[in-house]
């Protein structure tokens, strides 16, 4: 089976870590305090059972049966025999052929460590799961580990918010989507600052658009440390409700972010943006030839999937490698049920492209 099934398959089973739902006092802009969450179960879902339609040869839809962690097989020699083949191949596409950084550019000088997740939930990441001092001081540790095994980079600390959050009940406005209260960033913006760290807002569509979603983030976004991130697994443009299949977006949405971070940065006389696009399987951005760069705005093709060290590399390979965009970014997990065993820091250091941006759920 092909490593890119077996990641889509697997993803869809903790789906629910990520629409759990949020309180309708997060959606208002109100200066309120939002309830706590109350996700409507504590474990991870099953995996739905298997489908038979299919995306193309070989390529099943997201309706994939379930692959348990113990029955996956690393690669026979034969195979990376034929895996070190194709690398040498794809090496010659990086670096990409692109704008020259402009003063203040934090790539490819610096690499970014970012905590993400939401406070609201200790299941939708790292962010959320434990108190801020400690949250805080686990983040000091990565940074101290990466800045140990690769001292010629600088690490750039940072804090990934899901700032809009998919959902599986269509809401008020029927968008599948709910959107979190300034106060809930202002206040994870208040925990950066203590470390003088990067914020990013992280935008799950649902069944709204970029376009629906971006300009009410500017009055943050025109901030220096403010960056964006875009996650097209939960864009459903088709109607599908969030869960039920893998979203998708195409250069054109990646274009439309990466333009009003530009327009922003040249407005407000601010150093580049960087734009991180959540990636993991073939459909999950299209026409990626067509995403247009801009010295303004940096972006990130991030491996957003998780697994045994050897499927998330198949993976960076499949598509983050073999469709150069600019930057390339590494997702870790802590829990065990997602990364078993997780892929080390000298293993991520050795990849080609180096990933600059590391995120952790």
């Amino acid at each position: 089976m092909p490593s890119f099934v077996i990641s889509r398959a697997l993803r869809r089973a903790l789906f629910v870590v990520t629409v759990a739902a949020l309180p309708a006092a997060a959606q208002q802009d109100s200066t309120a305090k939002p309830a706590k969450p109350t996700p409507a179960r504590d474990s991870i879902a099953p995996a739905p059972k298997k489908g038979t339609k299919k995306q193309g040869a070989g390529k099943k839809s997201a309706s994939t049966g379930k692959k348990s962690m113990s029955s996956l097989k690393p690669p026979s020699d034969a195979d990376s025999i034929a895996q070190a083949r194709q690398d040498s191949i794809l090496d010659a596409k990086w670096p990409v052929k692109g704008p020259e950084p402009l003063p203040g550019s934090i790539l490819p000088a610096k690499r970014i460590i970012a905590y993400y997740g939401n406070p609201l939930s200790k299941r939708m990441g790292v962010l959320g799961e434990y108190e801020p001092t400690e949250m805080l001081k686990m983040l000091d540790a990565e940074v101290a580990a990466w800045t140990k095994a690769d001292p010629t980079t600088p690490v750039q600390p940072a804090l990934h918010l899901i700032a809009v959050v998919a959902q599986g009940a269509p809401g008020k406005d029927g968008k599948y989507r709910l959107r979190m209260d300034s106060s809930l960033i202002e206040k994870v913006a208040g925990w950066a600052a203590k470390r003088n760290a990067l914020v990013f807002l992280d935008v799950q569509v649902g069944h709204a658009t970029l376009q629906d979603e971006l300009p009410r983030l500017v009055r943050f976004l025109q901030r220096p440390n403010f960056h964006l991130g875009i996650d097209p697994e939960f864009a459903l443009k088709d109607g599908t409700v969030p869960g039920k299949k893998i979203g998708s977006f195409d250069a054109s949405d990646v274009n439309y972010a990466a333009t009003m971070l530009a327009e922003v940065v040249t407005q407000y006389k601010l150093p580049p943006k960087v734009l991180v696009v959540h990636r993991f399987t073939q459909r999950g951005v299209t026409n990626t030839h067509q995403i247009k760069l801009d010295p303004r705005v940096q972006i990130v093709m991030h491996m957003d999937g998780f697994g045994a060290p050897w499927l998330k590399r198949n993976t960076f390979r499949k598509w983050i490698k073999a469709e150069p965009v600019q930057f390339a970014g590494w997702k870790q997990f802590y829990k065990a049920r997602n990364d078993n065993p997780r892929t080390t820091i000298p293993e991520i250091l050795k990849l080609h492209p180096r990933p600059l941006y590391i995120h952790y759920q």
